[in-house]
């Protein structure tokens, strides 16, 4: 166990959030946590609440963000998607690497292991997520990559829920792509086990997936037998797909990355598999059924 203090970023977290869980199992077995957040609301005092030492910093602030990371030796970069990524990235990184922290576990996106200088996507996200880990490459700093493939969690409680609540549907543009989403809860559990540990995993990239790679149909029916009602999938053109998207105002940035996303899965190139997972943590990552189980009330009608 280390005995030095861990410090997370974006901790306050939202739907799909790996700090969050981290930072419990962390404070469990006795480890030294400082979670860093933008601002102090709910959020944040539910950390300090657990036992987490809470710090504001904005990233993009690198005085705040050193002021932040002081006295921490293992620092653990996570931040939702966002057109500022690439240069809160780097702040951490430089600030960490003029610290000397002794471990950076970075969290990116499976895509990035099919991705170089001749092989790109539209996603402007997913092109910082690559470019970020060139920049960490050439720090020299002792890095862990975790590359989690899809989250079960903005899949279906962010975009999916509400067809599922009101209609029994799931509307995606997926086609008959098949994808292996993974809970945002075994990311972070996966998360932990490195930060608790880090030295034997330097240096190494793990891909994380869900238990099986299924069609969008095969996973409305592991929802249907979770839910005790019939689910279907129905596959929206996504012209339509996004005009939604941008009815509601999504920021133009996380639109792209959604839209590159669902191409992707048209495409098939969510097709994958690891059992990293299950390897790291010890057990199984949960299904897609167990995933709709836990979160019943978000797709069952009021």
């Amino acid at each position: 166990m280390t005995t030095e203090t861990i410090l997370i970023t974006g901790a306050a977290g939202s739907v799909g959030s790996t700090s969050r869980v981290a930072i419990g199992l962390l404070l469990e077995q006795g480890h030294r946590v400082r979670a860093m957040v933008r601002t102090l609301d709910d959020r944040a005092e539910s950390l300090r609440a657990m036992g987490a030492e809470v710090v504001v910093a904005d990233m993009l602030d690198i005085i705040a963000v050193r002021a932040a990371m002081a006295g921490c030796s293992v620092v653990y970069f996570t931040m939702s998607i966002s057109p500022t990524y690439l240069e809160a990235a780097t702040n951490v990184a430089a600030v960490a690497k003029s610290l000397g922290v002794q471990a950076f576990v970075n969290l990116s996106q499976m895509t990035v292991s099919q991705m170089s200088d001749t092989a790109t996507t539209t996603s402007p996200q997913q092109k910082q997520h690559w470019l970020a880990e060139q920049m960490l490459r050439w720090s020299g700093l002792p890095v862990v990559y975790l590359r989690p493939t899809a989250f079960f969690d903005g899949m279906f409680l962010v975009q999916g829920a509400k067809g599922i609540r009101d209609d029994n549907v799931i509307r995606l543009p997926f086609a008959d792509g098949k994808t292996s989403p993974i809970a945002g809860s075994d990311v972070g559990a996966a998360a932990a086990v490195v930060l608790a540990d880090p030295a034997p995993h330097i240096g190494k990239v793990y891909e994380l997936t869900g238990p099986a790679s299924l069609t969008l149909a095969e996973i409305a029916q592991q929802f249907s037998i979770a839910l005790g009602r019939t689910i279907d999938y129905v596959n929206v053109p996504p012209a339509m797909w996004e005009a939604k998207l941008r009815e509601m105002q999504l920021p133009p940035h996380l639109l792209a990355h959604l839209a590159t996303m669902a191409q992707l899965h048209r495409d098939n190139q969510y097709d994958r598999l690891t059992h990293t997972f299950e390897q790291l943590v010890g057990r199984a990552p949960i299904s897609a059924a167990e995933f709709a189980r836990r979160h019943a009330v978000d797709f069952t009608p009021a």
